[in-house]
């Protein structure tokens, strides 16, 4: 026979309630889906895209982020959409970060390098930047962040003015193939090496060597920008040069969860073999020391936390 149950005594049922309160409360945290963060990525073909495409991979299955990149005109335009709530996360030129008044930016990390590129058609009589007044040149497409580096650019090589150049405004893929056929004089862009966009044109083209407008521009823009080498042959048969190095950042809105910027952070040191682009030659590796480089622009609390847990 089966004696009846003894009653539960008052302290017995209280604790077995508490018990099913933590074991509901950590069920819900286990199933917790992961945070979708909207990440903000340039064009296609360029170095924050493929970057991009290579985060959102590395990222995939992590309990607490989810990262689905889209598509944009480059730097301002990621911004914008940071900042507007159409994005949660965005590639910009650490330049443009600086340009751009808001608090809503925080730092995920400084991630490798885009290099900025003035390519010319090889056999042009264009050897300098200063040969660029009156040309028609490409200066990036609106929105992006090259529009603004390339008029500083022109700037430091005493090509200003409103009729300086005869300014055009196109995407990557856009001034290639108008490079290639002749309508029109140079491109300027910000990109990695090489850029897919201008690989395996009908017409050879090569690059100016900048290196002479490093000094001006640090004197009026400060550490942004850095001389950085430029191999030979990289588009073809051109020699080396010297060009203009400026650190990519990769931000998040301040809003976005500790919990979700932590854990991009782990995959940015935990796997950053898995997140070299194609166009990533001669750049830097991701590690805590140039991570953690993002100058006026201060990292997001997730991210300080983790590179306190990993490095103290």
């Amino acid at each position: 026979m089966f004696s009846p149950a003894a009653p539960l005594s008052r302290r017995t049922a209280l604790r077995a309630g508490l018990v099913s309160v933590a074991a509901a409360a950590l069920g819900a945290c286990t199933s917790e889906p992961p945070t979708q963060l909207r990440l903000a990525a340039g064009e296609v073909g360029g170095f924050f895209w493929e970057f991009s495409g290579l985060l959102s991979a590395a990222a995939a299955g992590l309990p607490e982020a989810e990262v689905v990149p889209f598509t944009t005109s480059g730097s301002v335009d990621n911004l914008e959409a940071l900042v507007s709530g159409r994005a949660e996360l965005a590639m910009t030129l650490i330049d443009a970060a600086y340009s751009y008044p808001s608090p809503d930016l925080a730092a995920v990390g400084t991630v490798y390098e885009n290099y900025f590129q003035v390519a010319v058609r090889a056999d042009s009589p264009i050897t300098t930047a200063s040969d660029l007044r009156g040309r028609r040149v490409s200066t990036g497409a609106p929105g992006s962040g090259a529009t603004e580096v390339s008029r500083r650019i022109l700037d430091a090589a005493g090509v200003s003015g409103p009729d300086s150049i005869r300014e055009i405004r196109l995407l990557m893929s856009e001034a290639a193939i108008a490079l290639s056929d002749n309508e029109i004089d140079a491109v300027m862009w910000a990109g990695g090496l090489p850029t897919p966009a201008f690989t395996d044109l009908r017409t050879e083209i090569r690059l100016l060597d900048l290196g002479a407008l490093v000094p001006n521009l640090r004197r009026a823009f400060g550490t942004a920008y850095e001389a950085v080498p430029v191999p030979a042959d990289v588009y073809g048969r051109h020699p080396g040069v010297t060009t203009v190095g400026i650190p990519n950042l990769l931000l998040a809105h301040p809003d976005v969860p500790n919990r979700a910027v932590a854990a991009l952070v782990s995959v940015l040191l935990d796997r950053s073999s898995a997140l070299v682009p194609g166009q990533a030659i001669g750049s830097q590796f991701l590690d805590a020391r140039s991570l953690i480089m993002t100058g006026e622009i201060p990292l997001h609390p997730g991210a300080v936390e983790e590179y306190r847990r990993r490095h103290g």
